[in-house]
């Protein structure tokens, strides 16, 4: 019975946030705006009950042996929600995305078409112990006129319940349905289950989390799925490459903050300065506590640690790197598409010809020359926020902001046309 009666709340909650989807597919870009920022100004006062609740789910997931990458994940600390409410604010001043015109033409009968932007209906998301994504994605849905469904896991259940309704009540000032942003976190593993199967009622599922959850959410779902991947991040250090910047670039990309999935993971270094350029990197890392591991022998270091069981496809998350020697760029790109994740993957050279080979024969969402990977950023890339990294090549690649949680539909204005 009991089991029955959940079952029946999933589906008419699933219901009310088809119902809200309606009214916010044509509510207008001012409302929608207005309650974005409302979200930015609960998500400030409430911050004594965000920081009470994430510090249980923080002492839950010590007790429960939560990796330290998910902790650090998990946390929310006062500037943390500084942070999201400034993002939530940034979003709420770009150009409205709905009703964007794409392309316009008129037929030789006389028909007028044109394709324009629209919502999507329904988001869902399935992700794991990131609270801020529990407010990104409510901001970046009401900005692209969608209703949200989030099941945030276990491990920020309590984070994530405050800050439902906190942002639920500040929609309803806005004169928003409440249902535009849900939770499923009450209904555990069967309320994800349900949401990948809830085809009618889910118009688009996107995880975000480790590469299990993903390849479960890819693998299960009957609802289209945009594949956020893992982030098996590379940086390949040329033979032109300037030693000072790239030591600058890798640590960046390695320690400015490890658990997220643009921090790098791999280093390759082009056999002609491995001599030099190894022995300084992992110097480098190591001085900053990073653990280096490599396959094999690396020029001029000692005691570096095995790559593990996943060898070079390892998503460390941690303060862990691999190091690695290559022959030449072609045998680095080799390496990057056959043991990366189509994520982010930069080059360091003054070698322009290099760097465009790199740039265009790298299959990754992004790619960089000079730059830290941490880069990749809905955020840095001028979006406000993001939904995920998208690492497939269906609909939308790379950071994800407003536009890419919209589809198109034609509009077609006759004067009594038919069709001989």
């Amino acid at each position: 019975m009991a089991e029955t009666r959940a079952t029946d709340d999933l589906e008419a909650l699933l219901t009310e946030s088809k119902r809200a989807s309606r009214t916010l597919g044509v509510a207008p870009a001012q409302q929608r705006h207005t309650a974005i920022l409302a979200i930015a100004e609960a998500i400030e006062q409430a911050a004594g009950a965000i920081l009470a609740a994430n510090a249980d789910d923080l002492e839950r997931g010590r007790a429960n042996g939560l990796a330290q990458g998910m902790l650090d994940r998990l946390l929310l600390d006062r500037a943390r929600i500084a942070g999201l409410a400034d993002a939530a604010r940034a979003l709420a001043e770009l150009p409205d995305p709905v009703g964007e015109v794409l392309r316009r033409r008129t037929l030789p009968n006389g028909l007028d078409l044109t394709e324009v932007r629209v919502p999507f209906g329904v988001i869902g998301v399935i992700y794991e112990a990131r609270p801020n994504v529990t407010v990104d994605l409510a901001c970046i849905a009401l900005g692209s006129g969608n209703a949200v469904v989030l099941r945030g896991g276990s491990a920020a259940e309590r984070t994530n319940a405050v800050l439902v309704d906190a942002m639920q009540r500040a929609i309803e000032t806005a004169g928003l349905p409440r249902a535009s942003v849900q939770t499923i976190d009450r209904f555990g593993r069967d309320g994800a289950g349900r949401l990948m199967t809830a085809r009618g009622l889910v118009d688009l599922l996107v995880p975000r989390g480790s590469a299990a959850l993903i390849e479960r959410v890819v693998t299960e779902s009957t609802v289209p799925v945009i594949e956020t991947g893992a982030g098996v991040v590379h940086a390949f250090v040329d033979r032109a490459a300037q030693l000072p910047m790239a030591l600058e670039i890798l640590l960046n990309a390695k320690t400015q903050r490890t658990s997220v999935c643009n921090s790098l993971e791999t280093v390759l270094v082009h056999r002609e300065v491995a001599e030099t350029a190894v022995p300084a990197i992992a110097t480098a890392m190591r001085e900053a506590g990073v653990t280096v591991h490599a396959d094999a022998a690396l020029p001029g270091v000692e005691g570096a640690e095995p790559l593990g069981a996943a060898g070079w496809s390892t998503e460390h998350l941690s303060m862990d790197v691999a190091i690695g020697v290559v022959d030449d760029l072609d045998a680095a790109i080799e390496h990057v598409n056959r043991y990366g994740t189509h994520h982010t993957d930069t080059i360091v050279t003054d070698d322009a010809d290099a760097a465009g080979r790199f740039l265009a024969e790298v299959d990754s969402a992004v790619v960089m020359h000079n730059a830290s990977t941490r880069f990749t950023d809905g955020g840095e890339f001028g979006f406000g926020a993001e939904v995920g990294i998208s690492t497939q090549k269906a609909h939308a690649r790379g950071p994800m902001g407003l536009p890419e949680l919209t589809s198109t539909k034609w509009i077609v204005r006759g004067s009594g046309q038919v069709r001989a």
